[in-house]
């Protein structure tokens, strides 16, 4: 038995392939009409991952690349849920993470940012949700950066994430802003997005109830990936 498709993405809740104000997506945007296709097999299916796939550490950015000491910033848990569009868990998929340290630069060749690399923060990390749908890293809060777009535009401090969910046709590559950051209001990457439900969907909210105390703060983000439609069985729908 084929498995079910997923629900049509919402081209209203995500941000439009072209935005004027966001410079770079002038040139990277599609010049024809997107294409109507149905998945394919390969799409509606894998990929799996197993706990193989994952060292104790890699949630860990606060150990998973330090030398000498840990590395320098706000110490702080992300953690949250993997829900459908359905509400029900995403167990076992693969939850990936990336991000600038806390002065705002990535550890990457081509980033000439002033701010200095911290030589014990790699910034970034994998994990996989547990049974209920479940994540967390531990890392440190990333710092804003300016950015090439108009003449003094700013990135929000962000963690930009990569969920895999149970199929390719499921995968989400998202960001994670923070509650109370006052650079959200002004990115035009942000403001691209027309749905402000959707830009309240992106921003992690202070969760005192996950924290530290005297150690870390913590912030919860729940993603939402697609849901799968019904499933014909026998002329009957199966998995309400």
């Amino acid at each position: 038995m084929k498995p079910a498709e997923f629900y049509q993405r919402d081209r209203q809740h995500h941000g439009p392939a072209l935005h004027r104000d966001y410079k770079t997506s002038v040139t990277r945007s599609p010049q024809y009409a997107l294409l109507s296709l149905e998945n394919s097999l390969s799409e509606i299916t894998g990929p799996v991952f197993s706990h193989n796939d994952v060292d104790k550490l890699d949630n860990d950015l606060i150990k998973n690349y330090a030398k000498s000491g840990d590395p320098i910033g706000e110490r702080i848990i992300v953690h949250g849920r993997v829900l459908d569009e359905n509400a029900r868990p995403v167990p076992n998929t693969l939850v990936e993470i990336w991000q600038a340290n806390a002065g705002g630069r990535y550890r990457h060749k081509k980033d000439t940012y002033l701010a200095a690399i911290d030589p014990n923060f790699g910034g970034c990390g994998r994990t996989l949700t547990d049974e209920n749908g479940y994540y967390y890293f531990r890392t440190v809060k990333p710092g804003a950066y300016p950015w090439r777009n108009w003449v003094n535009n700013w990135r929000p401090a962000h963690i930009h994430f990569s969920i895999f969910g149970t199929a390719f046709a499921q995968r989400l590559i998202t960001q994670l802003y923070f509650e109370g950051d006052p650079l959200i209001k002004t990115c035009p990457i942000v403001n691209s997005v027309p749905d402000e439900k959707a830009v309240d969907q992106m921003i992690a909210r202070l969760d005192m109830n996950a924290s530290i105390p005297l150690d870390t703060l913590a912030y919860r983000f729940d993603i939402v990936l697609r849901g799968r439609r019904s499933t014909l069985f026998e002329n009957r729908l199966e998995g309400n």
